[in-house]
């Protein structure tokens, strides 16, 4: 058959090692998984699609609601009101242990306005939309036609064909000094080199695509899943194990939001912090919370291409 849509990459099926035994906890053990084959957008969902997908439907995202005071007891009223997590560097070294000193939580940010009410999409078309939480991901997926990856899908499509491989394009990171993808070069949170040449999101395709031809599969956004979180050793657990939705949940939440699996690291990914900008990285985020460098891109589940 021909492409089911434009700019979708076919990715064959296969066997292939998930994980990595080499780096963060939650992506050990390597296993093997097998994989359908599939199709997945060549690049993250940008500002130019999503907004036509909001022009049409007339969707409004998370971030521009308020939340619902019931689903969450206990919260400060004055922080119930349409926001987004934005990235906002300390004015000074900091530990790294509370992401807090780097996070806010500021009103007005949203998908239209990334860095909060005073900014814009302007010169950012082409950017990949942020601050979308995973039902805005969804609805967008249905409306084109399309769905969320599973996380297999994601980082067997985030390999290139490179089996084994540190890195979407090889064992180096910058090869020949070059850099390959859209991270943090410089001491995180605090001082950005920006040798890359950018400071936060960059247009989709700015750097080399892997053996797919996918791009941005490392750096710039991170992407939702549809995986909820664990860590491969539960994911593996008998018929017996807890739902795997309660299972994703952050003990320490009081409001029990479950969480999905997100790939591939983004702009604030550095050597000295967060070192997940490979396709074996994978992180929990929380289904009802949006940030500025959080984005996604999308699968069509339908037969090969012709030969």
């Amino acid at each position: 058959m021909a492409t089911p849509a434009k700019d979708l990459v076919w990715i064959p099926g296969g066997t292939f090692t998930m994980g990595s035994d080499a780096h963060y906890p939650e992506e050990a053990p390597a296993h093997e998984v097998a994989v359908d084959g599939f199709w997945i957008d060549r690049a993250p969902v940008t500002n130019l699609q999503f907004t036509r997908f909001v022009k049409e439907t007339g969707h409004v995202t998370l971030a521009e609601r308020a939340p619902d005071p019931d689903a969450y007891p206990g919260a400060d009223p004055d922080l119930l009101v349409p926001a987004s997590s934005v990235f906002s560097p300390p004015p000074h070294r900091v530990g790294l242990e509370d992401a807090y000193q780097w996070w806010s939580y500021v009103p007005g940010a949203d998908w239209r306005h990334p860095e909060g009410p005073d900014s814009s999409l302007h010169g950012r078309e082409r950017h990949p939309v942020v601050h979308v939480a995973f039902e805005d991901a969804e609805a967008y997926a249905r409306w084109a036609g399309k769905a969320l990856p599973a996380e297999a899908e994601w980082e067997l499509a985030a390999r290139g064909g490179l089996e084994g491989a540190e890195y979407a394009w090889g064992a180096e990171f910058a090869p020949n000094d070059k850099q390959m993808a859209n991270t943090w070069q410089g001491e995180f949170p605090v001082e950005n080199l920006r040798l890359d040449g950018y400071e936060r999101t960059s247009p989709v395709g700015s750097f080399p695509p892997n053996g797919y031809g996918l791009v941005d599969v490392a750096g710039n956004v991170w992407e939702w899943t549809t995986d909820w979180y664990a860590s491969p050793g539960e994911a593996e657990a008998s018929c017996c194990a807890p739902d795997p939705r309660e299972r994703s949940k952050d003990p320490t939440d009081p409001a029990g939001i479950p969480r999905r699996v997100m790939k591939g690291g983004s702009h604030l990914c550095a050597p000295n912090y967060c070192r997940r900008y490979r396709p074996a990285a994978r992180m929990a985020q929380a289904v009802d919370t949006s940030t500025s460098h959080l984005g996604f891109r999308c699968v069509v589940r339908a037969p090969a291409p012709e030969a």
